[in-house]
């Protein structure tokens, strides 16, 4: 006698009436680590592996709801594509070297740095309390002492970050972990140095730059920000020697007039064309300068005549530079006026002596204050170059000017002439323009923003930093007899001595005595810019230079997922970076994230105070519905965070535990799918596979679930688990063979829709998946079992009536609507129906017609043929509802 082969099932009454995510997360999270899920191998071919250069995230202060948005979307993008069979290469790092670690460790502590304190062993110092921050000056420390401060505060919050992700469920492979400022980073970044120095593209200048002067360092065009201020233009006369001819100038920088070193006007301008070749006075400091033409000149801002002084802006410099014009600089690092002399060497002036007494009383002050200062010294009657009356004509007029800031600045930038290292990138405009054409941008518009940035590049690239927690240049310079360094010449680490310190280590054919001596060396003091170490991930995860063969197997990566906000800084210099060394480019593809914005739709940012944490909405909806919100956002889109939508997706949550309880305890023989109806439904799942393995492709993860879900809702659940609900359960007369098609059909459906949800839900599907697929199928995780594809449904024949699902539902649901009018729940038995319908129509439903009758509870039937209705339309035309037998809680739980 032969068994029956019979379906593994599950008794849902060992299972809790609701999904622990919580529990659950905690579990499966250690079983993935455990077994390996997400490792890389590095033993496959490149051709099947898939590399994605991950964001490593700032180490400083918390994570926020912002983050996990932007993260989940590069993990639902690689959980797809483990599951398509590639081998997944999916590192994570941690940015924690730069000026937003040093800010947070400086208020952490409430700590200053000053490079001659000297060190302190053993120095541990605990979190600085508010009311010492609000009374106590900041403790000085030295920079190692800082450093370690540094060091502590960034593995801390590492620690803190990696917990959360692991918690957020990002499938990362672990074990290729690395932060910015450790050995491996270090040695890539100073490689990369030696190798851009090796092949012309560095150069080190004295010259004016961006100055931020409270991190008092020099600054990236890439890292500077327009901000809307208030201003004023205030209209000062100048005189020209000789003539006594008397120009005003319209300036919102008043206090500069003391470092002005020309005058300029538009050479077309008619007002001003006699004037050029000439020499002015100014007003106050009765200093002469030249008056020249520029084409730079905008003729409709304030007066069309201006004043340049050294340096107002980065037009200035320019001026300076062609003209040929003296240096005059009266701001120092800290963005406070310095001493000068007026009379000697570039400090001209008519009156010396008036000058300096002018001059003394704004020493020492910061520029608002040089401001007002200088604004009463203008009033004084003997201001005028020519030596009588008020410089200042009128009252200041109030305006509103864009002012560039540092992006993690507070004060206005200024431009400080200091000595820093730049790469060569502005005349290179036409291949970086180049490179960018050959990456696939998703959405393919952000590729014009990298392409605007790109053409609108002013200079080269600042990559020298004025401050401690970052990586060292691999460089020191020679000393001459006087102890001065030589910057033409300097000292260059050899690569096998990478990473150095320069302050520690010495250079190649020196002694460790002869630091800082005459004739001996000096250690170059400053840092790279962070950037130019994060603008190497790439490179850093492959070990370029240092292994080939990995290199060879890693670089380019597939993709790099990233914000719309670092297109000009991150994606721009891992371009440029990877053309300057290797004339490649760094990934196939770039994913850009929009921003998530508060509910006033602005970008959510811890400078502003509006961010949201997002621990309370993981314990409160599950990491799988905070991912649900994530996936559902299309690339590129700025996003307001809206918790209706966790609200969504936590009941997108319950209905897959539920639905997976019940397919999966209903038992009946294995049979093939064969019925009609559920070919039908079978047909119409594949659909579903096709088009969200497209999106996939294209990078709309959004437009995969959005698909999945309303087949799930629509057609999985409310649809065809309710039309062969009874036939699964061997009810309605329904033979062996009929039982075993449906319950074949919904354990298909189940399983791929578990597959197809995964991405995104990663959690109950691996927990639905292990009840019953993950020993049926033999892969233990849904997260390595196959992406559903063609052959899932090639053993189902293909239906002779496609659209008989549509009918059934569309008939289920009229004779339901009916109940519903009726004041009857749709668990209530009808007695006598009569269904109409076109001929057309109840031909073609009769191949589901028991399942519908089933579905409705209707006993007695009769189709009614209404040529008047249109193709798959219904109308009940007579619906007896039969009482409720035992009251509500008999009607309550025939609908179960």
């Amino acid at each position: 006698m032969t068994t029956k082969k019979t379906f593994r099932t599950i008794d849902p009454a060992t299972l809790p009436k609701h999904f622990d995510a919580a529990a659950a997360e905690q579990r499966l999270a250690d079983a993935w680590e455990a077994d390996g899920t997400y490792r890389y191998d590095p033993a496959r071919p490149r051709e099947q592996t898939f590399v994605v250069d991950t964001p490593p995230p700032t180490a400083s202060g918390s994570l926020h709801i912002g983050h996990v948005f932007s993260y989940t979307h590069t993990d639902v993008v690689v959980r797809q594509r483990r599951m398509s069979g590639l081998n997944v290469f999916y590192p994570m790092g941690w940015d924690d070297n730069g000026l937003p670690t040093e800010r947070r460790v400086q208020n952490y502590f409430h700590v200053r740095t000053d490079v001659r304190t000297p060190y302190e062993r053993g120095l541990t110092l605990p979190p600085a309390a508010p009311e010492v921050i609000k009374k106590d000056p900041p403790r000085v420390v030295s920079r190692p002492n800082f450093i370690e401060l540094c060091h502590r505060v960034t593995r801390e919050d590492e620690q803190v970050f990696k917990a959360l992700f692991r918690r957020v469920g990002l499938s990362v492979d672990w074990q290729h972990e690395y932060a910015t400022i450790d050995d491996h980073c270090r040695r890539t970044a100073q490689l990369s140095f030696l190798d851009l120095h090796e092949k012309g593209h560095l150069y080190s200048v004295f010259a004016p730059t961006m100055w931020d002067v409270d991190f008092q360092t020099a600054v990236a065009q890439a890292e500077v920000e327009d901000r809307p201020q208030a201003g004023a233009f205030h209209d000062i006369a100048f005189v020209v020697e000789g003539t006594g001819e008397e120009l005003v100038i319209a300036t919102t920088r008043p206090e500069l007039l003391a470092a002005c070193v020309g005058v300029t006007a538009h050479p077309e301008d008619p007002r001003y064309r006699h004037l050029f070749g000439k020499v002015a006075l100014t007003p106050v400091f009765r200093a002469p300068v030249p008056i020249f033409p520029s084409a730079l000149v905008d003729r409709e801002k304030g007066t069309g005549i201006l004043m340049v002084c050294t340096f107002g802006d980065a037009t200035d410099v320019i001026w300076w530079r062609e003209q040929g014009l003296p240096l005059r600089q009266m701001l120092g690092k800290n963005g406070r006026v310095v001493p000068v002399t007026f009379g000697e060497g570039e400090w001209q002036s008519r009156d010396p002596a008036a000058a300096n007494v002018a001059y003394a009383p704004l020493v020492g002050k910061t520029v608002k204050q040089a401001r007002a200062a200088m604004v009463e010294l203008l009033r004084r009657g003997d201001a005028a170059a020519a030596g009588a009356g008020p410089a200042l004509r009128g009252e200041p007029r109030p305006i509103e000017r864009a002012v560039k800031f540092f992006e993690k600045g507070d004060q206005p930038l200024e431009f400080i002439p200091t000595r820093q290292w730049f790469v060569r990138l502005a005349d290179k405009k036409a291949e970086l323009l180049e490179y960018g054409e050959r990456i696939t941008w998703h959405p393919d518009f952000m590729r014009h923003r990298y392409r605007s940035w790109t053409e609108g590049l002013q200079g080269d690239w600042c990559i020298s930093r004025q401050r401690y927690f970052g990586v060292q240049f691999p460089v020191w310079y020679p000393l001459d007899a006087d102890g001065n360094p030589d910057h033409a010449r300097p000292l260059l680490a050899a690569r096998a001595m990478l990473p150095v310190d320069p302050t520690v280590d010495v250079p190649p054919g020196y002694e460790a005595s002869q630091r800082d001596r005459p004739g001996g060396f000096t250690a170059e003091s400053d840092v790279f810019d962070t950037w130019f170490t994060s603008s190497l991930t790439p490179q850093i995860s492959s070990r370029w230079g240092l292994d080939p063969e990995r290199h060879a197997r890693l670089f380019p990566a597939d993709l790099r997922p990233q914000s719309h906000d670092i297109i000009r800084t991150w994606a721009f210099y891992t371009i440029a970076k990877a053309m300057l060394h290797e004339g490649a480019v760094p990934w196939r593809h770039i994913a850009i994230s929009g921003w998530i914005l508060d509910p006033d739709r602005k970008k959510m940012s811890k400078s502003k105070g509006n961010v949201i944490t997002p621990m309370h909405l993981l314990d409160t909806y599950s990491s799988d519905a905070v991912r649900y919100w994530s996936a559902s956002a299309r690339l590129g889109t700025d996003t307001a965070f809206d918790e209706k939508v966790l609200k969504i997706g936590k009941r997108l949550v319950t209905k897959i535990w539920n639905a997976g309880k019940y397919v999966l305890s209903q038992s009946a023989e294995v049979h093939p799918i064969s019925e009609e109806l559920d070919r039908a439904f079978v047909h119409k799942l594949s659909a579903v596979v096709a088009d969200a393995t497209r999106a996939f492709e294209e990078q709309e993860f959004a437009a995969a679930l959005e698909r999945t879900e309303d087949f799930f809702w629509r057609w999985f659940t409310d649809a065809y688990l309710e039309l062969v609900k009874a036939r699964a359960r061997g009810e309605a007369g329904s033979g062996e063979a009929a039982r075993g098609s449906a319950v074949a059909a919904l354990r298909l459906g189940l399983n791929v829709l578990l597959r197809l949800f995964a991405p995104m839900l990663p959690y109950i599907t691996e927990e639905v998946w292990r009840w019953v697929y993950a020993e049926e199928t033999g892969h233990p995780s849904i997260h390595r079992a196959p992406w559903p594809g063609a052959s899932d449904f090639a053993e189902v024949a293909a239906p002779l009536d496609p659209g008989l699902l549509d009918l059934a539902a569309s008939a289920m649901s009229a004779v339901n609507k009916r109940k519903g009018e009726k004041g009857a729940s749709v668990g209530r038995v009808v007695s006598d129906l009569a269904l109409g319908a076109n001929a057309m129509t109840l031909s073609r439903v009769r191949g589901a017609l028991g399942d519908v009758l089933a579905a409705v509870r209707a006993g007695g039937h009769e189709l009614v043929e209404r040529a008047e209705l249109g193709s798959g339309e219904f109308e009940v035309v007579r619906c007896e509802v039969e009482p409720a037998a035992g009251g509500a809680a008999a009607e309550a739980a025939a609908t179960e």
